[in-house]
């Protein structure tokens, strides 16, 4: 399994907020949703992404935006153009005059918001949980990324965001998740960096292979094929930490992601990820992240419900 491949596991979207948004020049969006993640795509137009305390990047035909969440961003015609609706965190729109709440007063139709005959047309969707273990790779991504993306895919976007087929949400999110993973692949690509490095590279590779294995420095260097301080070294360098601190966070990320379910058991999550008993895997867990993996779940699951009760009452 590549890095790429393990890291993007997680962000598999379940009940993203999907919309195509319509405008006419000058438009101005202020987003305070506190997503984790949002993609956005132009049809027609350009968009400029203002990130609170960031650099302005500029969108256009043919090209998509990650945003980092939860900061607030505003979305504009132009730098200087004021924001006219605010969207929050429950997706409803208001004014940003009076508070006006506009969500169904400037509704379009299925999945379709704006102005009527707008000339610039720009798709959207807003993971609310983009999971786990896919938060170590968004967590190294810059606020705003912005990369070519497929055509097609913008065109089959266009098509079945409006449409309401039996299972259209699924659908639809996978075409977000492909919209995601074209970009992040793009940018990887283009930075190089540890994939690509004969010796972070493999060791990557086998932890992420096989992430339940009695990994140590020694037994990951010799299947490298160097030694323990050559891969220390050169493995903090690109990484950014340790060999097995990096495998310690690899093998929670996945366990918090198995907790999700709540058929899984802390016995066999444990099992699955490198640790010998629940009892083990529970106090690395809070160690690590503050809180057991029992009260991980019940707010995980409460989230994951929350998140799917709020798409569907705006959807509905």
């Amino acid at each position: 399994m590549d890095t790429l491949t393990a890291l993007l596991e997680g962000p598999k979207a379940k009940s993203a907020f999907l919309i195509k948004c319509v405008f006419n020049p000058p438009w101005s969006v202020r987003v305070e949703d506190r997503a984790p993640l949002s993609v956005m795509t132009m049809v027609h137009g350009s968009a400029w992404v203002l990130p609170d305390g960031g650099e302005p990047v500029l969108v256009g035909p043919g090209e998509a935006a990650l945003v980092r969440g939860p900061v607030p961003y505003t979305l504009a015609d132009a730098k200087d153009t004021p924001p006219q609706i605010r969207v929050g965190p429950d997706q409803r729109c208001s004014t940003v005059e009076g508070g006006e709440d506009v969500s169904d007063s400037m509704a379009l139709g299925v999945r379709t918001w704006g102005a009527p005959e707008g000339s610039v047309v720009m798709l959207s969707g807003t993971y609310q949980d983009p999971g786990e273990i896919g938060s170590r790779l968004l967590d190294a991504l810059p606020q705003v990324l912005v990369g070519p993306v497929d055509p097609s895919l913008v065109g089959l976007l266009g098509v079945e965001i409006s449409r309401t087929e039996p299972a259209q949400e699924l659908v639809l999110n996978r075409i977000l998740d492909l919209l995601l993973i074209g970009v992040v692949r793009g940018w990887l690509a283009e930075r190089g960096g540890a994939e690509n490095d004969p010796v972070t590279g493999p060791a990557l590779r086998l932890l992420h292979e096989n992430p339940a294995y009695g990994w140590t420095v020694e037994s990951l260097a010799r299947r490298v094929g160097v030694s323990r301080a050559a891969l220390a070294r050169r493995f903090t360098e690109l990484v950014g930490e340790p060999p097995m601190a990096y495998l310690t966070g690899w093998r929670l990320a996945m366990a918090a992601d198995l907790l999700r379910d709540p058929s899984t058991t802390l016995a066999s999550a444990a099992h699955r990820v490198g640790y010998s008993s629940a009892f083990a895997l529970s106090t690395a867990f809070k160690r690590v992240r503050g809180v057991s993996p029992r009260e991980y779940r019940a707010g995980a699951v409460a989230a994951d419900a929350a998140a799917a009760a709020a798409t569907a009452a705006v959807a509905g």
